[in-house]
């Protein structure tokens, strides 16, 4: 793309929560900027206590359909390419992507794609309980080998999160937790990273404070709407 040529208009369902979102909103114009762009980007606000409940009760047909009408309002407003900026809802991920009135950026294809290319054999999913107990939704098997957390951990995990998402931040203890938990399984398991599949996850992880080996899935993600909105 020419300095002078505009970017693609992404539509983009934000409030899934409303942090992750203005995360994402944030990191796409900061690297639009970084190009010499201006974004074009259309969104509309999802009912995230309706997806978070649709997806943990594995009602796929039900999100999907919701999400599908979201998808055609960015339609309607103008999007010519689309994207949804969370894990829970890939629960439907396949159903979407035959019905959906946009082109999609999808977030678990470029997970995939990330651990393809970093030559990832064993890892291990952080995030909602949905995430961690369908191991990523099923998309890794093919490529990787998903190691599970033991019981109680997934509970422990998935507890964290909860409170990440509903606070937008972690505690110094939670994130402490967190860590030790990575390294613990890393060691015991023989992994090559921890796959940190939760948007809200950018609260609290980043490149200069994870000490781990990890692959984190929203700026895999940002990075792939990039690569498509400028192509």
């Amino acid at each position: 793309m020419t300095r002078d040529a505009e970017p693609a208009t992404l539509g983009l369902v934000a409030g899934l929560g409303v942090g992750a979102g203005v995360f994402y909103y944030r990191s796409l114009v900061n690297a639009h900027l970084a190009r010499g762009l201006s974004p074009r980007v259309v969104m509309v606000h999802a009912n995230v206590q309706k997806v978070i409940s649709l997806a943990n009760a594995r009602e796929s047909h039900q999100l999907a359909g919701y999400l599908l009408e979201l998808l055609g309002q960015l339609a309607g407003g103008g999007a010519q390419i689309a994207t949804i900026p969370a894990f829970s809802p890939q629960v439907c991920a396949q159903e979407l992507e035959e019905k959906t009135p946009l082109p999609l950026i999808s977030l678990l294809d470029a997970i995939v794609d990330e651990v393809v290319l970093r030559k990832l054999a064993r890892v291990a999913v952080f995030g909602a309980r949905v995430t961690m107990e369908t191991g990523l939704f099923g998309c890794l098997q093919e490529v990787a080998d998903v190691i599970s957390p033991r019981p109680e951990e997934v509970d422990r995990i998935s507890g964290i999160y909860g409170h990440i998402v509903r606070n937008e931040k972690a505690s110094a203890a939670e994130f402490g937790e967190l860590r030790t938990l990575a390294h613990l399984l890393i060691q015991r398991e023989s992994l090559d990273a921890i796959l940190l599949a939760g948007t809200d996850f950018s609260f609290v992880f980043n490149p200069e404070n994870t000490d781990f080996p990890h692959l984190d899935g929203a700026r895999t993600h940002i990075d792939e709407i990039m690569r498509r909105l400028t192509c």
